[in-house]
């Protein structure tokens, strides 16, 4: 039996999504589920920051952060979401990298960008281990986590079979451990809603059960230097 590598089974996978990606994208950031992202961003890291965007998919959130007026370099695991991203019409640089070993100096970055990256890693704690090495001191990471509502967690069913995932099933409340483990400073957080939930239904919830009915949950982190 062939040795199962979750990295190069990962980059497969996203190269296959990479057309269904691009098609769904610009929805995403302009009104759907990361469309306050960018506000979010605003009011923790100034204009003119230099800002990793990990995971960047297509680029298109790279090019809205962009025309923000941050100074954007998009990475991700996927050669063809990057070549995607580089057939924009932008002054961005986008890399093909891995988010465990992140091909930048220490503290290069004022800020970090991480939505929907960590459920897809083998070792979450690295990879927030290496954006908290590559940011610095003082810097901000906004991490999006995907809540137990959301529906690409299907994609990790197959552990419950014995059959090797590239989807793990990391909930919100344990990437706040997580964050705690390398002394982030949790700054500020929000989150997302599928239709049908409204803020009635959650606004005087323990923060818990909020994000138990999230389909994402969005993090603002500090790195305090420890």
């Amino acid at each position: 039996m062939a040795t199962f590598n979750w990295k190069s089974e990962a980059e497969t996978e996203w190269d296959k999504r990479a057309v269904f990606w691009n098609k769904r994208s610009r929805n995403m950031w302009d009104t759907g589920s990361r469309k306050d992202i960018l506000p979010f961003m605003k009011n923790y890291l100034n204009e003119s920051s230099k800002l990793l965007d990990i995971g960047c998919g297509d680029g298109y959130g790279s090019f809205k952060l962009s025309k923000s007026g941050y100074e954007v370099t998009g990475v991700d695991l996927s050669p063809e979401m990057i070549r995607l991203a580089k057939s924009r019409e932008d002054d961005i640089c986008f890399l093909q990298g891995d988010v465990n070993k992140l091909p930048f100096a220490e503290e290069h970055f004022d800020g970090v960008l991480a939505i929907n990256v960590l459920e897809w890693v083998q070792d979450p704690f690295h990879a927030l281990r290496e954006m908290k090495r590559v940011v610095n001191k003082n810097g901000i990471i906004c991490v999006g986590i995907l809540g137990p509502t959301a529906g690409p967690r299907a994609n990790s069913y197959p552990r419950l079979l014995g059959q090797k995932a590239i989807c793990n099933t990391m909930m919100p409340w344990e990437f706040s451990k997580l964050a705690s483990e390398l002394s982030f400073e949790d700054v500020d957080s929000y989150g997302v809603y599928k239709a049908g939930v409204e803020e009635r239904h959650y606004y005087d919830l323990p923060l818990k059960l909020k994000q138990s009915l999230s389909f994402m949950w969005i993090f603002m982190l500090r790195n305090a230097g420890v």
